[in-house]
C-alpha cells in the first residue's frame, strides 16, 4: 500500500497530477494514443470549437460569461447578452483559446509546463486568475467538460480507426479529461458561491 501525502495533493499540482494519472492508469501508452490522434483530430478542431460555442450560446447561464471583457482581449466588448453574437470579435478571440487548448492536448509533451497549463485552465475561470469579474460557476464548468468529452469521443468514433486503436484512444482521452476536470474543480474549493444572474 502506497502512502499518499494528502496535504501535498492540495499544494503541489505536479504531485497531484502524478497521483491522479497513476490512480486512473493514464500512462505512456495513453499519451502515445493521444498524440497519435493529432493528425486526424487537428483538421476537426474548428468544427468541434464551433459546436462548443453553439452549445454555450443556448443558455443564458453560460453565455453571460462572455459579456465582460476577457483577459487579453483588447477589442470592443458587447453591450448586452442579446447583442453578443457568435461572430463577435470577442467570441472569435475565445474560440482561438479553445482551439489552442484542444491542439495542446494532442501535441504537447505531458511535462511540468503542461501540468501547469492544465491547472491554469481551471484557475482562469475563477477570480483567482485573469479577470476578477470572471467567475464561472462549477456547475457550468462541469457541464462544459461533459459536453467536450462527449463531442471528442464522438469525433474519435467517426475517424474509422481500427477497433483496438479506437478503444485505446477513447480510454486515453477519457482518463485525461477526468484529470483535467479535477484540475478545474480544485480551484473552486473554499471559494464563495459564484454570483449568479437570477
Amino acid at each position: 500500500m502506497q502512502h499518499i501525502n494528502e496535504r501535498q495533493l492540495e499544494t503541489d499540482v505536479g504531485y497531484r497530477f502524478n497521483y491522479l494519472t497513476e490512480f486512473m492508469g493514464l500512462g505512456a501508452a495513453d499519451i502515445v494514443a493521444i498524440h497519435g490522434a493529432a493528425p486526424l483530430l487537428a483538421p476537426l478542431v474548428p468544427v468541434l470549437v464551433d459546436a462548443v460555442y453553439v452549445k454555450l450560446f443556448n443558455y443564458d447561464a453560460t453565455k453571460r460569461h462572455f459579456v465582460p471583457r476577457q483577459t487579453g482581449y483588447e477589442g470592443e466588448v458587447p453591450t448586452s447578452l442579446e447583442s453578443l453574437t457568435l461572430d463577435h470579435e470577442l467570441i472569435k478571440f475565445r474560440k482561438g483559446h479553445l482551439a489552442r487548448y484542444l491542439v495542446a492536448l494532442v501535441t504537447r509533451a505531458y511535462d511540468g509546463k503542461m501540468i501547469e497549463y492544465l491547472d491554469m485552465v481551471g484557475k482562469m475561470h475563477t477570480p483567482l486568475a485573469g479577470s476578477a469579474e470572471l467567475s464561472v460557476p462549477l456547475v457550468q464548468m462541469n457541464a462544459l467538460m461533459g459536453f467536450v468529452s462527449d463531442a471528442l469521443i464522438n469525433t474519435i468514433f467517426s475517424l474509422e480507426l481500427d477497433h483496438d486503436t479506437t478503444v485505446q484512444t477513447v480510454r486515453a482521452f477519457n482518463k485525461l479529461l477526468w484529470v483535467q476536470n479535477d484540475l478545474i474543480t480544485r480551484h473552486y474549493q473554499g471559494l464563495p458561491q459564484s454570483k449568479s444572474a437570477a
